[in-house]
């Protein structure tokens, strides 16, 4: 064993998230060089995320090419809406409460527990992977749901276990067709009345209203067929973004959709400048254009006034915007930026928050061709996805931004290539959904994959030389305190010298599931990494003593995640080292 007695420690907790604006040795301990798949933790540290997996097992049927991405995608009355080339269906989707073995007989009598029937049709067929069920009933009393009088291994499909967590999914069920050349769907949900409607709008086509049983009806008033943007403002809905007069907004009667009678209440508003989205916050509509952006004051078409926000900056892309840690957020010219709200009644604020990322940012406002986002509000969390057609799912860049005490922190991720995303509260559960270029609808932040490709999580911390360059230190341990929620499989490596070829380069030391042991208060003692390694720790956070070796006036820490593991969180690291001579 090392002699310990005249080492020197360094701790510090991960925070900070991902910065590429500052040298490296001008950053803070906390802060990461390479941050990716892992996101800033509201409870402290960084946390490999979870994955995301298929919330309906069948893909949206395709209008004329196996082609076509999904377009568009919302969460409606326990329904998921889908829309794909010319057509909109909906699908019911839940999960399985408990496994069915392959050998499981039903044949009319079986049952399958869930986690819930909403929206479900009270007989019909049931798809799990690639199996196919049907059943005659279903009982929303028992505790979990069940679907009741259930025959297996219809025709075509083949018997499997199914584990519990798997997707259960109605087949889609076509709710609209005939939406000639339509380009993105966007949805808006509303209740005037005390009844649940969504309205649709795709670009070039006339919106349609689908009241809570889904069915469809067109609203073909000509100045708004073709719009793009939906918003309901001030029991108002508004409409935007038509080819043919891109600056106009058009809005209807109040408490309903459907009129547009200028004596009824209804009216235009024209602004100088292309529009490019909007969103309601707090008592405004905020209009997004190319190079300005407005909000709308008032009730109704007697006090509705035009306000400028600014004439120096606008908004690229409408599906950036996004509600955020009690601000708008939107995606401009030089990068992510907020509206915020000051003391001062009416005034506003505009800053840029993606300073620390700005490189990434950069790229992709250039080269994306498509922009999509979404937020996780238990996790204060807001992601941006860029996307090209011709990109592989596995190198789709997004960045994660997260609201933090001390501010905004950033994270990259590598894996996900959304064609069209929804977020939508349900009881408390937030469910976020995303289709892709292939036709499938998926839920993010579930399960340890993307949809079974492994999520590799990289971490790299800053190059620390620990307040002066000049002197060596010779490694003797790493402490690492992380929080796992299952067993991991990972590696820590350690560089030196900005990774300099040249200097010390000790082999990787492995952050196996034989740690986890610790959540069970238990030590474990190992030989992987050619040394002794203690464990020790409470139920959930464990600390892990790691002898090292190497030297060098700065060190590197790297975390590389192996992927198909739970998420667990990184939250600290102490060093210890001897000191050498000076250079």
């Amino acid at each position: 064993m090392p002699d310990n007695s005249q080492t020197t420690p360094a701790a510090f907790n991960l925070e900070g998230g991902l910065v590429l604006n500052r040298a490296s040795f001008l950053m803070q301990p906390g802060e990461a060089l390479v941050l990716e798949n892992f996101e800033p933790d509201v409870e402290g540290g960084y946390r490999r995320m979870n994955g995301y997996r298929r919330f309906v097992n069948h893909v949206v049927p395709h209008t004329t090419s196996i082609n076509e991405k999904v377009i568009g995608v919302a969460l409606f009355e326990d329904k998921v809406i889908a829309c794909r080339g010319e057509k909109i269906f909906s699908a019911a989707s839940t999960e399985l409460a408990f496994a069915i073995n392959a050998s499981t007989s039903m044949s009319g009598s079986g049952v399958i527990k869930v986690d819930s029937v909403a929206g479900f049709a009270t007989s019909g067929s049931l798809q799990l992977d690639l199996e196919i069920f049907t059943y005659t009933g279903v009982d929303a009393a028992s505790i979990p749901n069940e679907f009741t009088g259930v025959t297996r291994a219809t025709e075509n499909t083949i018997a499997a276990i199914h584990l519990s967590r798997i997707t259960v999914s109605s087949p889609w069920t076509e709710i609209d067709t005939g939406r000639t050349n339509a380009s993105k769907y966007r949805f808006e949900r509303i209740n005037f009345d005390g009844n649940q409607k969504i309205v649709c709008v795709d670009g070039v086509n006339a919106p349609v209203v689908f009241n809570a049983a889904l069915s469809a009806t067109d609203i073909s008033t000509s100045a708004i067929v073709g719009s793009r943007f939906v918003s309901s403002f001030k029991s108002h809905m508004f409409y935007a973004g038509k080819s043919t007069t891109p600056e106009l907004l058009n809005f209807s009667a109040p408490s309903n959709e459907d009129d547009f009678g200028s004596g009824n209440g209804a009216g235009t508003i024209r602004v100088d400048d292309t529009i490019t989205g909007i969103k309601v916050f707090r008592d405004s509509l905020f209009i997004f254009c190319e190079n300005r952006i407005f909000k709308l004051t008032g009730s109704t078409v007697s006090d509705f006034a035009i306000v400028p926000v600014t004439r120096n900056i606008g908004c690229i892309n409408g599906d950036t915007i996004q509600e955020f840690g009690g601000d708008l957020v939107f995606l401009g010219p030089d990068g992510l930026r907020t509206v915020a709200a000051t003391a001062k009644i009416g005034d506003t604020e505009l800053g840029t928050i993606s300073k620390n990322v700005q490189s990434i940012f950069d790229k992709n406002i250039k080269d994306s061709l498509l922009f999509e986002s979404v937020v996780i509000p238990d996790k204060t969390q807001y992601r941006i996805f860029f996307t090209k057609n011709n990109e592989s799912d596995s190198i789709t860049r997004g960045i994660t931004c997260v609201a933090r005490e001390k501010g905004f922190e950033f994270s990259e991720v590598r894996g996900i290539k959304p064609s069209c995303t929804d977020t939508f509260v349900k009881a408390g559960d937030v469910i976020v959904l995303h289709g892709d270029f292939s036709g499938h609808i998926h839920r993010q932040d579930k399960g340890n994959t993307f949809d079974g490709i492994p999520v590799l999580g990289k971490y790299r911390s800053s190059d620390l030389s620990f307040g002066d360059t000049g002197i060596r230190k010779h490694m003797q341990r790493v402490i690492i305190n992380y929080k796992p929620e299952s067993a991991l499989n990972a590696e820590l490596v350690m560089r030196y010298d900005n990774e300099d070829a040249d200097s010390s380069r000790p082999s990787p030391y492995s952050l196996d599931s034989s740690t986890v042991a610790a959540q069970f208060g238990l030590a474990v003692f190992s030989t992987a990494g050619g040394a002794v390694r203690f464990v020790f720790g409470g139920p959930s956070q464990p600390l892990v003593r790691q002898p090292v070796e190497g030297s060098g006036f700065s060190v590197v820490l790297r975390i590389n995640d192996g992927g198909e593991s739970a998420p667990y969180s990184l939250k600290g690291f102490q060093l210890e080292y001897t000191l050498g001579a000076r250079r």
